[in-house]
């Protein structure tokens, strides 16, 4: 008997993810370092593999910021030699593939939300490639510096990530998943902000 897919099936915490991480961002760095802004870009590890003690997709969440914002080509002229693809989306609408959905209490025009999505199947790692102003690039820090923090909000978020999971079983894909995770984002999204900072509601 066939077992179902479950593109978005969880795998227990990993130690080996940060320091993988930090390997991969870092010829990412020097591999994007002579484009106009590339001096001052910044890279995190990002998402739930960033999180000591969470379960996660067994991928790598990463994201540099730098403006400009370069454009496709030029990113893939620096990074595919490297084995990294241009993610499409599995379907039209795959959330965060070209621009972030805009949320949080930024305030900023459309252009700001633009971005790039990036793939390394070898790394089996996902890249992020956003404007340094992105309000996204700076919630994603937050979140996950809230998460490290804040044990009960990692259980309680693990626990949203596995029922969502258990629904996913025999997809092709995980856009519903990630979709599905907004609400919980919308829940917390002024806790995080206030405690890191991020809106005049309170400081950190």
């Amino acid at each position: 008997m066939t077992t179902p897919s479950n593109p978005a099936a969880l795998s227990p915490p990993d130690p080996t993810w940060p320091v993988r991480a930090e390997g991969v961002l870092a010829v990412v760095r020097a591999a994007l370092a002579d484009l106009p802004g590339g001096g001052a870009i910044v890279a995190d590890h990002i998402g739930s593999t960033a999180v000591p003690g969470l379960a996660a997709k067994p991928y790598l969440d990463l994201q540099v910021r730098i403006l400009p914002l370069p454009d496709d080509a030029a990113v893939a002229a620096r990074l595919v030699p490297l084995g990294w693809a241009r993610a499409e989306g599995s379907r039209p609408d795959s959330p965060g593939v070209n621009h972030d959905v805009p949320r949080g209490s930024a305030q900023v025009p459309a252009k700001v939300w633009a971005k790039s999505l990036w793939f390394h199947a070898e790394e089996a790692a996902v890249l992020h490639v956003r404007r340094t102003d992105s309000p996204w690039g700076r919630y994603t820090v937050a979140f996950r510096d809230w998460l490290r923090a804040h044990d009960g909000e990692r259980r309680r978020y693990e626990t949203v990530k596995r029922e969502l999971a258990a629904r996913e079983i025999g997809k092709a894909d995980y856009d519903d998943y990630t979709r599905a995770k907004t609400a919980h984002l919308d829940e917390v999204q002024a806790a995080f902000e206030v405690w890191a900072g991020l809106r005049p509601d309170g400081p950190r």
